[in-house]
């Protein structure tokens, strides 16, 4: 089974490498880099990835609808991690035993509805507080463990 992370249009350089170190961790198979979203070598993303990069295979791209047409192709279902009238809670999704795309967008847009309309499912983190969302890089992370426990 695969499991790849697309960041589609991600700012911040710190959060990039906060994924590829967390990804790595986690057992994921590779990220894509989409849209406007850094890529290394950068220092900014090296000093939070400590290396990550080196081990995680990673591919930049500009177009992330032709990333997705590709996986789509593969058999990946497609899962963008984003708050929308379909989502579905992360911690009750059951995960078929395939290969999986999780998507996550930028940190203030989340991600786009182009690439929302071409997802099988959208799934969210449930939030108990007064703020309505997480850092990218801590939902990515809790995304990956979660969908990695359940699809060992």
């Amino acid at each position: 089974m695969k499991k790849v992370v697309i960041l589609e249009n991600i700012r911040s350089l710190h959060n990039v490498g906060s994924i590829l170190r967390t990804a790595d961790g986690a057992g994921w198979n590779k990220i894509y880099l989409c849209g406007y979203t850094g890529c290394p070598p950068d220092r900014r993303i090296e000093k939070v990835s400590l290396g990550a990069e080196e081990f995680l295979d990673w591919e930049k791209q500009a177009s992330v609808l032709e990333v997705l047409q590709d996986l789509q192709k593969k058999k990946f279902e497609i899962i963008a991690l984003e708050q929308t009238s379909q989502s579905k809670n992360l911690f009750e999704a059951e995960f078929l035993k395939k290969n999986i795309a999780l998507i996550v967008g930028n940190e203030v847009e989340g991600v786009t509805p182009e690439v929302l309309s071409m997802c099988d499912r959208h799934l969210e983190i449930p939030m108990n507080g007064k703020k309505n969302s997480l850092n990218v890089s801590i939902a990515a992370g809790v995304a990956m463990y979660e969908i990695g426990r359940k699809t060992k």
